[in-house]
């Protein structure tokens, strides 16, 4: 119970990067072992809601 152990650890970047690609790879590999679950999928949208471009309608074009 020193002071030492009360305040979090102070690593540099390239430690925390380290840490951060070796818990990607076991999110990885957990994922893989387990297909069934989903890993943030957005639901699809449909492309059709986009308005059609009426410019030259409304400029007077050619």
């Amino acid at each position: 119970m020193t002071e030492e152990n009360k305040e979090p650890k102070k690593i540099d970047l390239a430690e925390a990067m380290r840490l951060k690609l070796q818990q990607k790879k076991q999110n990885q590999t957990a994922n893989k072992q387990n297909p069934g679950t989903p890993n943030n999928t957005k639901a699809l949208k449909s492309q059709n809601v986009k308005k059609p471009n009426n410019q030259r309608r409304r400029t007077g074009g050619s």
